[in-house]
């Protein structure tokens, strides 16, 4: 089972390598959710780790629905993890009713390719799931990082099988949101094929991915 962390700094992608993660998610700011990192950090990430990485292009906080300024912000964005030599990037953009920006998402996976698209947590905002996915599997989305619209993957495990068993293998199904050493293994035998976690702890004020945690989830999918 492949394990992605969400490391919202450089040592925290550091932490992810040297600890045996199989891919990471780039961030900034975990506190209100993640924001697409900084120049500095994707240049120091791309420069000296090789673990495999994709970007978060989000430019703000709270809803999902951009405006045309904040769109080219993140076209400009995926432009740089592309010169960068990124692997992927995750993003996730919504209409005001809440459905997926159609427009907007195939222009993104059209401009990001060759590299990886994941569909984030925006998705469980979405009215119609199972619409939804179909729409992304249609888009030539490769992943879909959710909770099963719930705080917690774990309680969203219900719909996340449901989910799972609709992709015919067309897409993969991502849970993330408090999974930890304690419940890793649950997504594993439910048949999931990669989870998604922060692993993190508090450090010097700073929210970090923490080497230990992330050895113990690992160690709990084998």
């Amino acid at each position: 089972m492949l394990f992605e962390v969400c490391t919202p700094n450089y040592q925290s992608a550091k932490n992810a390598q040297e600890a045996g993660a199989h891919r990471i998610e780039l961030c900034k700011e975990l506190d209100v959710g993640g924001l697409t990192p900084s120049l500095d950090l994707l240049k120091r990430v791309s420069g000296e780790l090789s673990i495999k990485t994709f970007i978060l292009i989000r430019p703000r906080a709270g809803d999902f629905v951009y405006n045309d300024q904040e769109f080219e912000e993140m076209k400009n964005d995926i432009k740089t993890c592309k010169e960068l030599g990124f692997d992927g990037i995750v993003s996730g953009l919504l209409n005001p009713d809440n459905t997926i920006d159609l427009i907007r998402t195939r222009a993104l996976v059209e401009l990001a390719r060759p590299l990886e698209v994941t569909f984030h947590r925006a998705f469980d905002e979405v009215i119609n799931p199972t619409e939804a996915l179909e729409q992304l599997i249609n888009l030539g989305v490769e992943r879909v990082l959710t909770s099963g619209q719930k705080p917690k993957a774990e309680e969203g495990l219900s719909l996340l099988k449901t989910l799972k068993d609709k992709t015919q293998n067309k897409i993969i199904i991502v849970p993330g949101s408090g999974i930890n050493p304690k419940n890793a293994s649950i997504f594993k035998e439910a048949g999931f094929k990669e989870i998604h976690a922060s692993a993190s702890k508090e450090i010097n004020g700073e929210i970090t991915s923490d080497l230990n945690t992330i050895k113990a989830i690992l160690d709990n999918l084998k």
